[in-house]
């Protein structure tokens, strides 16, 4: 074991440095570690990051802000720990047999993953990987631990201490490209940016490799010669220090550590008002990973929050917390689309509550504000569960004009299957914002006109404009209560009643009830004439059936498409709304455009493995809504009228899929339906939209 030697003589090695690293609570005692053993100005101790002095512009120039940084580590741990998974299974993460996507990885590797809903199941696949909390309030550090591959200490330089080597582009089913993600928290590790890189390869080795990441801090020699200063890592005698151990405590929760990885991220600068990390770092935590490959733990120490009983808290995504709070979201639904131009989207979008879990509308609005809106991402873009760039309420507003949503609305698009060459050119390397071009303009049309042409959000906005007053206050509760405290003429009281029920209280009279049934209103609509069977919607599907068309082939239904147009086709069934939405054992409708011979290539909901160029269609599909799932056709321009495909969709069930099989004509398109004859409008009665003109 090599030593090195303090200027008052005492012996110490790997060990007890790697010790007084770990243990350290922010960066100040690393500095005084270093002082101790006198590194902080030895320079054959210190070599480039990359291998490269003019690495600062790399590493710093990477996401905008720690939270994103953060998430970069935690997707790195997911990564490693698939890869273990792999090479447990005998397998090379590069060879054809490996998995060629995530979602196939996690099937493989976790087949147990369908007990996760148990929260005692999935905290304990959480505990693979966690991020501990560690120093004062105000000044804190963290420590993310992976039970992953690990790295042996000679491999340090080729990963760990490697910049843009792409060590992972033969790999399919991990998230990481660039080789880029561990370096963009170093620059929000305090003044200093130290970061701690400790790890063991699985398999039965005992050698711990670490060293310490670190800005260069530049002697005025230096300062003369060089523009800007770079990042550099610890090594003795020229090699990433190493020694050999059991497992080591280091204030993981339930555990120690004896293989995988660790980074300890020293004074960390959080977003201003982060305490607790298991609440309030959290939210934040959420919100960048709608739906993480795998859980993990955020884990406070007692000695931090001496008071507080839940030390330990699951992570598990947005998605989860939106698809079990009913007391929050109102409305939820799904929409998935295959394009020739984009390729497979799937839009989520979530509707909340005016008024919820008891509260007024202004309370109600901050909790959601704070809950899931905290970062004003309104709508998110991810690529397996990351997400890697957003729109601001503006999208609502101003591209959606749905100004009553703008605080109530959230919508999730998953990219994870768009063309990879459309992924590359809407993402930056960093995987924390959006680019501006050509093919994000694009996205943002598509994505206004698929909301749009769905209809849905434009009701609820319809409904909410119609029953909605100022400042979110019940129009009509508002109105009784302006009538019950402020004299009116008779004539006055007469005309509000014809909209509003109102009561007559003045001294002497009593309300008699009206002989004419009730007006109807947007919250209460005139009841119809035929009263429908109540739906009542079932766990799993029991039917699935093909409503309407235009004739027969054969034995299948025939609807035609005109040129140039799009076509509505609707299934009806008995499955419950949140079908395809649910976090547990969600299902799926999978659309196969049929080629000759049975083969089909797969579009709305079914996992794409087809070329941009190789659909004939265009398929956009909808998560069921009151027993029924709407199916949207559009041609692509190379068929001709009269071209016939032949389109097979399955709704997912334990026992087997549904299936129904139909024909899709293109035909001639129609003749545009004359305008019909402007109509007087008829006055109305009732109270002007209100505007809130002032706020105290």
């Amino acid at each position: 074991m090599l030593h090195f030697s303090l200027e008052n003589g005492v012996m110490m090695n790997e060990r007890e440095l790697f010790d007084a690293l770990v243990s350290a609570p922010h960066e100040a005692a690393v500095s005084e570690v270093l002082e101790r053993f006198d590194l902080v100005h030895l320079h054959e101790a210190w070599t480039p990051y990359g291998d490269n002095k003019s690495n600062y512009a790399t590493v710093e120039n990477q996401q905008s802000s720690a939270v994103p940084a953060l998430v970069e580590k935690i997707t790195n741990g997911i990564d490693a720990i698939l890869e273990r998974r792999c090479r447990e299974e005998g397998i090379d993460p590069q060879s054809p047999e490996a998995p060629r996507s995530i979602p196939e990885a996690i099937q493989r590797f976790f087949p147990d993953r369908k007990h996760w809903d148990l929260q005692q199941n999935r905290r304990k696949q959480a505990a693979e990987l966690q991020i501990v909390a560690d120093g004062p309030k105000g000044n804190t550090s963290l420590l993310v631990y992976d039970n992953g591959v690990g790295q042996h200490p000679e491999d340090f330089p080729e990963t760990f201490m490697s910049l843009l080597r792409g060590n992972k582009n033969d790999v399919h089913f991990v998230q990481g490209r660039y080789n880029m993600g561990g370096a963009g928290a170093v620059a929000f590790c305090g003044r200093s940016r130290f970061q701690l890189v400790a790890s063991r390869r699985f398999g039965g080795s005992k050698r711990v490799g670490f060293t310490l990441l670190r800005k260069h801090p530049l002697t005025e020699e230096e300062g003369h010669r060089w523009k800007s200063t770079w990042y550099e890592y610890l090594v003795i005698d020229g090699k990433v220090p190493c020694f050999e151990t059991d497992e080591i405590d280091v204030g993981l929760d339930g555990r120690n550590f004896g293989s995988g990885s660790l980074l300890k991220l020293y004074s960390y600068q959080l977003p201003k008002g982060t305490q607790m990390i298991q609440r309030d770092l959290n939210l934040s935590l959420n919100q960048y990973l709608f739906q993480p490959a795998l859980p993990f733990l955020t884990v406070e120490k007692a000695e931090r929050y001496p008071d507080n009983k839940a030390l330990v808290t699951t992570v598990d995504g947005l998605h989860r917390r939106l698809e079990e709070n009913d007391e929050t979201v109102e409305d939820r639904f799904t929409l998935t689309s295959n394009t020739d131009k984009l390729g497979r989207l799937q839009v989520r979008v979530y509707v909340f509550k005016t008024r919820a879990r008891g509260k007024d509308v202004k309370e109600s609005k901050d909790y959601i504000r704070r809950e899931y809106l905290k970062t004003n991402m309104s709508v998110l873009f991810s690529v397996n569960g990351q997400v890697q760039g957003h729109y601001t309420t503006e999208f609502i507003t101003r591209t959606l004009k749905m100004n009553l949503l703008r605080d109530y609305l959230l919508i999730h698009v998953d990219c994870s299957e768009i063309d990879t060459e459309v992924r590359n050119n809407l993402f930056m390397a960093s995987r924390d914002r959006l680019k501006r071009g050509d093919d994000a303009q694009e996205l943002r049309n598509y994505l206004r006109e698929l909301l749009e042409e769905d209809g849905r959000l434009k009701k609820i906005e319809k409904f909410r404009r119609a029953s909605l007053g100022a400042d979110g206050a019940d129009a009509a509760e508002l109105v009784r209560s302006v009538a019950k405290r402020m004299p009116m003429s008779p004539e006055l009281t007469q005309l509000l009643k014809q909209t509003f029920d109102l009561a007559d209280d003045r001294p002497g009279r009593q309300s008699k009830p009206s002989d004419r049934p009730p007006r109807a209103t947007a919250a209460a609509p005139r009841a119809a004439t035929r009263t429908k069977p109540a739906f009542e919607p079932q766990r799993y599907p029991s039917f699935f059936r093909l409503e309407g068309g235009d004739g027969r082939e054969g034995e299948m239904k025939m609807f035609r498409l005109p040129r140039g147009e799009s076509r509505r086709i609707s299934f009806s069934t008995d499955v419950e709304d949140r079908y395809f939405d649910r976090a547990e054992d969600p299902g799926e409708i999978q659309i196969d455009i049929l080629r000759p011979g049975g083969e089909g290539t797969r579009g709305g909901n079914g996992e794409a493995d087809i070329g941009r160029h190789d659909r004939t269609l265009d398929v956009v599909t909808s998560s069921p809504s009151s027993g029924r799932i709407r199916v949207t056709v559009s041609a692509h321009e190379d068929l001709s009228v009269g071209d016939a495909v032949e389109v097979r969709a399955a709704l997912s069930n334990p026992g087997g899929p549904f299936v129904q099989t139909f024909m899709v004509r293109v035909s001639d398109a129609e003749p545009p339906k004359p305008a019909p004859a402007p109509r007087e409008p008829e006055p109305k009665l009732g109270l002007p939209e209100m505007v809130l003109v002032s706020q105290q």
